[in-house]
């Protein structure tokens, strides 16, 4: 068993892959800074709200803790603010005690401090229930803007990590997952005797892939955040835009997926112990599903690839999977329209099976990616634009106001 050294580095080893691990060690490192902070410069014999405050600002992203921290001190300023102004009028008591919650909660959401409004309440109760209210509260605004400052400083100083990295490593994952579930529907589909049982496994496996695009959804988030206002990104909305499409075009390729899944569990349940489609059909759609396969896994590496040359090389391989899939598909087709004029009863499901076969080269098709980000860079052009005209009339009009 590893001693508790060992345990420590690797611990500090994988604080630069794993965010939660970088949570952990960015905010207690944090916290204790602004715990001394605060013991120089206040004189609170154990000032605890300043760890507290940067405990809640330091996030993972920069981004994320200048936003916090804005809004921890707001929350704590107004919450004081309430306070001395009951304790101007009326004293402590229940029913001042509860006007005075009803009051700070209700300005902490005027505020929009978001989850920072219990505590414009908390330093209201706090400052309210003791003697001398004026250096009680001033000592909790101090204590908090040494826990903000402390924590903020931190993060600018030792800039947080990007995400990137990581969300590209869980779309990568979750392509490797569609494209497994596309090798073993392909192997079902020359099967002889094709079971109820393995055709449903293959649709819960479809099914299972909505949970996991709602995790990497969620780490892709993470990683956009860790984009912004980060001095060490250089092509931040670039990225952000060719992640975000990419992961959209693999949603709805997940969905195409759990069709396809559906439909051969339909033909499972209809056809006890017979095969998915003629035997001489099952080669073809073997492949078809095959290429289908390596498509997706080469999309994933392309919208996940950084550099020039690798992003380059994964294009040409994506154009090389879609050419295959499509001349399948067309073999395919000729097979199973034969089949079907022999056999008219299986025309839905192979229908069905070329209609989603085309819907999934058209998403990972090269050219729409290339135009759907271009169109999201342009949307987010006009959106910037917008954006400063609207400052700028509202700047004009309160000018001419103070006139």
């Amino acid at each position: 068993m590893p001693d508790l050294s060992e345990q420590v580095v690797d611990l500090a080893k994988r604080g630069g892959r794993e965010p939660v691990v970088a949570q952990t060690l960015r905010s207690a490192t944090a916290a204790t800074l602004s715990y001394i902070a605060a013991l120089w410069l206040t004189n609170v014999s154990a000032p605890l709200l300043a760890p507290l405050t940067a405990l809640l600002v330091v996030q993972v992203t920069l981004f994320a803790t200048i936003t916090s921290g804005i809004r921890r001190v707001t929350s704590v300023v107004v919450g004081v603010v309430v306070a001395a102004g009951f304790s101007a009028i009326v004293g402590l008591s229940w029913w001042s005690l509860g006007l005075l919650i009803l009051c700070a909660l209700t300005v902490g959401h005027l505020v929009r401090v978001s989850e920072f409004v219990p505590e414009v309440a908390i330093s209201a109760m706090l400052v309210l229930g003791v003697a001398q209210v004026a250096e009680t509260a001033w000592d909790r605004v101090a204590e908090t803007l040494i826990g903000a400052v402390v924590g903020l400083l931190f993060n600018v100083i030792f800039v947080p990590p990007v995400w990137v990295q990581s969300a590209g490593e869980d779309i990568e994952d979750l392509a490797a997952r569609m494209r497994d579930l596309l090798l073993r529907l392909a192997e079902q589909s020359e099967t002889q005797r094709l079971s109820v049982t393995r055709a449903e496994q293959k649709l819960d496996e479809a099914r299972q892939l909505d949970q996991d695009i709602t995790t990497v959804d969620a780490s892709l988030r993470q990683a956009e955040e860790s984009l912004r206002l980060n001095p060490r990104v250089k092509e931040g909305l670039l990225t952000r835009i060719v992640l975000r499409t990419g992961l959209d075009t693999l949603e709805v390729c997940a969905v195409i997926l759990r069709t396809m899944s559906r439909s051969q569990a339909d033909i499972a349940a209809r056809r006890t112990g017979e095969p998915l489609v003629p035997p001489e059909v099952g080669p073809a759609l073997r492949d078809l599903l095959a290429n289908l396969a390596r498509a997706v896994d080469s999309f994933a590496t392309l919208i996940t690839s950084q550099v020039n040359e690798a992003a380059e090389e994964a294009e040409d391989n994506l154009m090389h999977e879609l050419e295959a899939s499509r001349a399948s598909r067309e073999r395919l087709a000729q097979l199973m329209l034969t089949g079907v004029r022999e056999h008219p009863r299986q025309w839905q499901f192979h229908g069905s099976i070329l209609a989603e076969a085309d819907r999934m080269l058209d998403e990972l098709d090269v050219e729409k990616r290339s135009l759907r980000v271009m169109e999201e860079l342009d949307r987010y052009s006009r959106e910037r634009r917008e954006r400063v005209r609207r400052l700028r009339r509202k700047a004009r009009i309160r000018v001419r106001s103070s006139r």
